[in-house]
């Protein structure tokens, strides 16, 4: 009922640019630009948690990028997820090096916590991370988003935390779900390249968490390691992430 009220509202309330305030449009084309209209680039949180993956990001958290994430994840502005998927999409093909390669790009969200999605009434990173897969689909890759994690016991609001906080909060927070270990165990990643994906990179403690589990699982499956061959994308990253890596 809430995905219908938000489409209803949109319908009869103002539609403004979600990263500008611009009328008449819910993205005007220079948030766009921001988002999704420039190369994504490798970036790296300081201190880099141990486990994390290498992580491309479209775009630096801030002004029309961050007001466009915000809109879409708290706000309910759903159309927004056509235009973050394709920044994500960006990412994970920076990321892959050589998209045409073989197997398929296998795209894992990073789940939220029941209590979150409950409460905005829809799963932004998994609907972002389904738009970005489409996207993919369009430009000739082979790409599937499988929600194969989820959260085994709850965690504090990370906000507020720091860095060596964050990382103890989410410890062994996340497992794969029981049709995640089902295609483990039939060999689903043996062929496929796993590309973790969420909206935003700050600490990185997330990610590194979420790579801990699927590069156990794929352990215990008797499959090659994880590391070397599992990549993180999101949609963008903090500035000093990006400023880091530039340097």
């Amino acid at each position: 009922m809430r995905n219908v009220w938000h489409e209803l509202s949109g319908l009869l309330l103002p539609v403004l640019c979600a990263g500008c305030g611009r009328p008449r449009t819910e993205l005007c084309p220079a948030c766009a630009a921001a988002l999704h209209g420039g190369p994504a680039r490798r970036v790296r949180p300081s201190p880099r948690p141990p486990g994390l993956p290498a992580v491309y990001a479209a775009a630096p958290y801030e002004n029309a990028v961050r007001g466009v994430l915000l809109a879409h994840k708290e706000r309910g502005a759903l159309g927004l997820a056509g235009a973050l998927g394709r920044a994500l999409a960006g990412s994970v093909r920076a990321g892959t090096g050589r998209p045409g390669g073989a197997g398929p790009l296998l795209l894992v969200p990073v789940p939220s916590a029941r209590s979150s999605t409950a409460a905005r009434g829809h799963d932004p990173v998994r609907r972002i991370a389904a738009a970005a897969a489409r996207d993919l689909r369009r430009r000739g890759l082979p790409a599937r988003a499988l929600p194969l994690l989820r959260q085994r016991r709850a965690v504090a609001d990370q906000s507020g935390l720091g860095a060596r906080q964050r990382r103890a909060n989410l410890a062994g927070a996340l497992e794969l779900t029981v049709e995640g270990g089902r295609l483990v165990r039939h060999g689903l990643f043996r062929h496929g390249r796993v590309i973790l994906v969420d909206d935003l990179l700050t600490t990185g403690s997330t990610l590194a968490e979420a790579a801990r589990a699927v590069g156990e699982a794929r352990g215990a499956g008797r499959q090659p390691s994880v590391h070397g061959r599992c990549r993180a994308a999101v949609v963008a990253a903090s500035p000093s992430a990006f400023e880091i890596n530039r340097n």
